[in-house]
């Protein structure tokens, strides 16, 4: 089993920044890519950054980074000049190789960002 566990969320003014972390832990061959999602009420949860060939929503382009250490299994997410329609809980996402060899999709328990006008 692989646990991710995510932080960093909270309540922050319009403009403000938070960086969101997410650290994988457990029976990991390797990490084959993460990335981050978000949903906000009733609406679809959707890609906001994946690592690797790294790609960002446009909504987000040139506000949020996506980063990673490898050797802490970690992916950061950097949200600087927050918009109120970012508001929403954030998903960490990881597609794992165990150490048996399997590959699986995990998501983190997520976490709430809020950004108020």
């Amino acid at each position: 089993q692989v646990q991710l566990v995510e932080s960093g969320g909270g309540l922050v003014q319009a403009g403000g920044s938070l960086r969101l972390s997410c650290a994988a832990s457990g029976s990991i061959f390797s990490i084959n890519a993460m990335g981050w999602y978000r949903q906000a009420p009733g609406k679809q949860r959707e890609l906001v950054a994946s690592g690797g060939r790294t790609n960002y929503a446009d909504s987000v382009k040139g506000r949020f980074t996506i980063s990673r250490d490898n050797a802490k299994n970690t992916v950061y997410l950097q949200m600087n000049s927050l918009k109120p329609e970012d508001t929403a809980v954030y998903y960490c996402n990881a597609v794992v190789t165990s150490t048996l060899g399997y590959v699986y999709t995990y998501w983190g328990q997520g976490t709430q960002v809020t950004v108020s006008s």
